[in-house]
C-alpha cells in the first residue's frame, strides 16, 4: 500500500469514489442509487463515527434550517452535509418539506430518527394550496440511509436526544427555495435552502 492510500481517511475515500461514480454515469436514477453502498461505507468508519460527536448541534434561524457543509465538489457539484439535530432543536419549524430540484442522499451516523413520506392529492395549481397524504413512517437507526429524488415531501424528527446525519446533495441548496408544509392545513410556503456552516469533516 502506498504511502498516500494508507494516509487516505474515510472521508476522502467517500469523495474519490463519488467523483469516480459521477464520472462514469451520467443517468441521474442510477447514479443516485449507486451512491447508497460508498456513503453507507462512510457512515460505518469508526473515525467518522467518532468525529460526528464532535459536531456542533445546527441552529435554525429565521425559520430556515441550517446544515454543515463538508465540501462542495468543484467539478460535479455535489456538495456534503452535515445536520446535527437535538431532540428540541427543529420544533418551531414546520418539517414536513421537500427540496426543489435536489437529489439528496441522506444517511444516519449516529442517533435515531422518525422518517415519513406524503404523497400529494392536488395537482400543484393552486398557490399555498397542498393536499398531502402520509404513505410512509419508519424509525431509523446508525447505517440506514434514505434517497430523497426532487420534490419529494417528507420529514425527519429526531428520536431521543441527538441525531446526526450526513447528506449528500446533487447542488447546494443555500439559493434553492424549497416548500414547507403544514398537512393539517393544507398548506404550503416557499423558503430558502438551508444556511451553511462550513467546518471540517475531522
Amino acid at each position: 500500500m502506498s504511502d498516500a492510500a494508507s494516509q487516505e481517511t474515510a472521508f476522502d475515500r467517500f469523495i474519490r469514489k463519488t467523483r469516480d461514480l459521477f464520472a462514469q454515469e451520467t443517468d441521474l436514477e442510477k447514479r443516485w442509487t449507486a451512491l447508497n453502498p460508498i456513503l453507507a461505507e462512510l457512515l460505518a468508519d469508526p473515525a467518522s463515527i467518532e468525529a460526528s460527536k464532535r459536531w456542533r448541534d445546527c441552529i435554525p434561524r429565521e425559520k430556515r434550517a441550517e446544515n454543515h457543509l463538508f465540501y462542495e465538489d468543484p467539478d460535479y457539484g455535489f456538495v456534503v452535509n452535515g445536520l446535527v439535530v437535538n431532540a428540541e432543536g427543529y420544533q418551531h419549524i414546520p418539517r414536513v418539506h421537500d427540496h426543489n430540484r435536489v437529489y439528496t442522499l441522506y444517511g444516519l451516523i449516529d442517533g435515531r430518527q422518525q422518517i415519513q413520506r406524503f404523497e400529494r392529492l392536488d395537482d400543484g395549481k393552486t398557490e399555498n394550496l397542498a393536499r398531502i397524504r402520509k404513505s410512509v413512517d419508519v424509525t431509523c437507526g446508525p447505517g440506514e440511509i434514505d434517497l430523497v429524488r426532487p420534490y419529494e415531501i417528507h420529514s425527519e424528527d429526531t428520536v431521543g436526544d441527538r441525531a446526526v446525519a450526513v447528506i449528500v446533495r446533487s447542488e447546494l441548496s443555500e439559493g434553492i427555495p424549497s416548500a414547507r408544509y403544514i398537512p393539517e392545513k393544507d398548506y404550503y410556503w416557499m423558503v430558502d435552502g438551508p444556511m451553511q456552516n462550513r467546518i471540517s469533516f475531522y
